[in-house]
């Protein structure tokens, strides 16, 4: 039974409604607002108190008037109806369709905030994903139901980055258990600019890889109150894929600094005592409802994977977004300027890169059994080869040790023939390359590798 209220509009601020509470309704119930002008948009109840509710708008809120402002409420959370036909859909922040097609034919409706998961009905990530970047696949590799971020800053190639990451990533043939048509995307851009909006879309469908990808595009023009919701609604329909349809699910999200600013935003708007630069003290606990639903559960046959990406403001890893992104998530993946501005592509710093769960994805059954042992000696000589070149910026290049000088060549061979890439790459061929560049150091320098290893590979 849905309830209308009328002339109870007290306050009107940006996205946000204020209304005297004249009824009992639910936190986050679904709302429809119509003002003067006779345009229904879409809302849900954002606070409540005593005396007064907060109603988040996720449409501009030009033309309503507080006299004349009806509002209508649903009883329920606001929910999206979903079927597998939303593969090789494009929607916006809010589900709806904008590819120019037939509405989606849901067969069932969910709530946006999350199936409710018992923690003891979880599993452990397991199993390899291949992204083709060679950085992730050898050195830092994603496994499914592992939630991994992506740092980058300003002007960075990140969003070329995801789209290739979407288009390329693929479960090993090799996986028994997930044979590749149960493969599956998910992506969102969330306040991004309709330039890249545009790229992001036309890049996966000429790529192909839009038939099998679910696209949701909020742009910046968009309410803030929608940016909120468009990570909610596209993990709403990256959880039905996973675990109602049975398929492997990776869920890209970009970017996750635009949803935190957007937080911000409403968060003032309510008047709520702020925290760190300004951040609503409840920030962490937000993201958190977002990256913990990502995971296995016990039974089920498919997995929700995440690469969330955000932008670091002024490059600051120690900001209150990537903190406490990294508090919650299982690793990161970090780009560096200094690479970037070498002309190298993708430009990830490797050495502060981490993937906490590439032990239970790697090695075995899983990818090959000298996978991690390789990446373990890389990572070694890579680090290695940085000191060396902060030895040789005091004591110049001639003053090094015959070791350091090869060292210092390992570094630049790694950056341009491992990390720069001009294509995707299968993990084997990033295996290849990473011996090939072990073969120019001397045998004592391969400590993480066993000789039976070193006899096979080199």
């Amino acid at each position: 039974m849905r309830l209308t209220v009328e002339g109870a509009a007290t306050r009107i601020e940006g996205p946000l409604l204020f209304l005297k509470r004249t009824l009992d309704v639910g936190l986050s119930d679904a709302v429809e607002v119509r003002g003067g002008d006779g345009r229904a948009r879409l809302g849900r109840v954002a606070a409540i108190d005593r005396d007064f509710m907060t109603i988040e708008v996720l449409e501009s809120t030009s033309g309503l008037a507080l006299a004349d402002t009806v509002v209508r409420f649903f009883g329920e959370p606001l929910s999206f109806g979903l079927s597998p036909g939303i593969l090789g859909r494009v929607f916006n922040g809010v589900g709806q369709v904008i590819d120019g097609g037939p509405p989606v034919a849901a067969r069932r409706s969910y709530p946006i905030d999350g199936l409710p998961i018992n923690p003891v009905a979880r599993a452990m990530p397991r199993d390899f994903i291949e992204t083709g970047i060679t950085t992730l696949d050898l050195m830092n590799s994603l496994v499914r139901g592992q939630k991994l971020p992506l740092f980058s800053g300003g002007g960075l190639p990140h969003d070329r980055l995801a789209v290739e990451i979407a288009s390329h990533a693929r479960l090993r043939q090799d996986s028994a258990d997930a044979p590749g048509g149960d493969f599956a995307i998910v992506f969102a851009g969330i306040g991004v600019p309709y330039d890249s909006a545009e790229f992001f879309r036309r890049s996966l469908e000429q790529g192909g890889a839009l038939d099998r990808t679910a696209l949701f595009l909020n742009l910046a023009s968009d309410s803030s109150t929608q940016r909120l919701l468009t990570p909610r609604f596209a993990l709403t329909a990256a959880e039905y894929l996973a675990f109602v349809e049975g398929k492997h699910v990776l869920a890209i999200l970009t970017d996750m600094t635009n949803y935190a600013e957007a937080l911000r935003e409403v968060s003032s708007s309510k008047g709520e005592i702020p925290s760190r630069k300004g951040f609503p003290g409840y920030m962490y606990s937000d993201l958190a409802t977002l990256f913990e639903r990502a995971g296995c559960l016990r039974g089920a046959t498919g997995t929700l994977t995440q690469l969330s990406i955000l932008t670091m403001p002024a490059d600051d890893i120690g900001h209150p977004i990537p903190d406490l992104t990294g508090y919650i998530t299982e690793g990161q993946i970090v780009l560096s300027r200094d690479l970037d501005r070498r002309g190298i592509y993708p430009p990830v710093n490797v050495l502060p890169s981490l993937s906490r769960l590439m032990k239970d994805g790697t090695g075995g059954k899983y990818t090959h059994p000298d996978h991690p042992a390789l990446s373990s000696q890389l990572y070694a000589a890579y680090a290695r080869a940085v000191q060396a070149r902060v030895l040789a910026s005091v004591v110049g290049e001639e003053g090094l040790a015959e070791t350091d000088r090869l060292y210092l060549a390992f570094g630049a061979d790694f950056e341009q023939n491992v990390v720069a890439q001009s294509g995707p790459r299968t993990l084997d061929a990033s295996m290849d390359a990473g011996w090939k560049l072990l073969a120019g150091l001397p045998r004592a320098e391969l400590t993480r590798l066993s000789d039976a290893q070193i006899a096979t590979h080199l």
